[in-house]
């Protein structure tokens, strides 16, 4: 995102709300210091208090971006570049820094839509914890081929079918299809 009250990359992004009014404002450092300033210059006569608070946000924004997510190794800093999570477990990792991001741009944290119709004594899946569990073992995958661990590799991909297989018999079982019917695949005739 660009700065807008020039074209570099805005740095600092500021929530304010005035009289119920939320404003949004996107800053590159230098205009953001100099907004600091004024701002704090109007509710405070006090001028050491302005440079130091922009030090402040610089350096716990430079922690932030430093969080990284255990599963797929995506660093919030690639969130804030990219707008794109890694994973499902993501959102577990960088919950805190989400949240008000989350409710900011869609009102709430809660879901609020509408929803897929189930049968009314079906659970929902919970294929979430399956899904970052492939994730996490597709990444071991990567990590022991970049060190030539062949066996290991081997090891994490038969785990990775394994919870697939698990997880698609559990799909089969759901839609009410039996799992002893020959799926429909082109066969090799």
């Amino acid at each position: 995102m660009r700065c807008q009250q020039c074209d570099k990359q805005a740095m600092f992004h500021i929530t304010e709300l005035e009289t119920g009014e939320v404003r949004e404002v996107h800053l590159c450092e230098d205009h953001a210091r100099n907004y600091l300033n004024q701002s704090e210059g109007a509710s405070q006569p006090s001028e050491s208090a302005g440079p130091l608070g922009v030090a402040q946000t610089a350096e716990e924004l430079s922690e932030l971006d430093q969080k990284v997510c255990e599963m797929c190794g995506i660093t919030f800093f690639e969130f804030r570049n990219q707008g794109r999570l890694g994973c499902p477990h993501d959102y577990v990792q960088f919950e805190q820094e989400l949240e008000p991001l989350i409710a900011n741009i869609h009102g709430a944290v809660e879901h609020t839509g509408r929803r897929p119709q189930r049968p009314a004594d079906s659970e929902l899946p919970e294929s979430t914890e399956s899904l970052t569990q492939v994730i996490g073992l597709r990444k071991g995958i990567r990590e022991a081929v970049e060190q030539e661990d062949y066996e290991r590799a081997g090891a994490l991909r038969d785990q990775i079918n394994k919870v697939l297989d698990n997880w698609h018999a559990e799909q089969q079982t759901a839609d009410g299809t039996d799992s002893a019917q020959p799926s429909e695949s082109p066969s090799n005739s």
